[in-house]
């Protein structure tokens, strides 16, 4: 599946290239994030509404490898720091992704909630998870995403610019992973 990815971004990188606006240029992102950066590839975020620092930032590591995806490091590699920050500022412009359409289990909300609390999910990520500088929106992003993502934090498999998010997952269990994820997918 990798290679397909890295043969689909390759190619549509040679016709980025030729691209002049940042608008054209980002036709290659929306191939795999979705129509205006709102994604509906499996494990694959939402790009709509994420704050432009961590978006620079992620830019920047999947460039130079120090995030490992192969698709986004083929992506990344040609682009400079002028590409990178005006990337991440279209990216900020893009319209935040929208919650599914049903309001979700009250008994898994009501869990993750409480999590959120024990956990200080919220003091990082601003109480509406909108995020904020170097932290990412969350807010609404595709639950399989955020599951992936957080187990991955848990054991250590994807790293951030610290240990922060895996020390706060350490005690999280995967049922609470999930409902973690559940919740934050639904935001309202």
């Amino acid at each position: 599946m990798h290679k397909i990815f890295a043969a689909l971004a390759l190619v549509l990188l040679a016709s980025s290239v030729k691209a002049e606006t940042i608008e054209e240029r980002a036709v290659t992102c929306f191939a795999c994030h979705g129509e205006h950066g709102q994604s509906e590839t499996e494990i694959t975020p939402s790009l709509g509404g994420q704050q432009a620092p961590y978006a620079l930032i992620q830019l920047f590591m999947f460039r130079e490898k120090l995030r490992d995806f192969e698709p986004m490091n083929e992506m990344a590699k040609p682009l400079t720091d002028d590409d990178l920050r005006a990337f991440s500022d279209f990216i900020a412009k893009l319209p935040k992704p929208q919650p599914p359409p049903d309001a979700g289990d009250p008994a898994r909300l009501a869990r993750a909630q409480a999590l959120v609390q024990q956990h200080r999910c919220n003091s990082c990520h601003n109480t509406d998870f909108s995020g904020k500088d170097n932290v990412p929106r969350i807010a609404d992003q595709r639950e399989d995403y955020l599951t992936k993502t957080m187990r991955e934090y848990k054991d250590n498999t994807r790293h951030g610019y610290d240990g922060t998010m895996a020390e706060v997952l350490q005690p999280v269990t995967s049922d609470q992973i999930a409902d973690l994820a559940y919740y934050i997918a639904r935001l309202r």
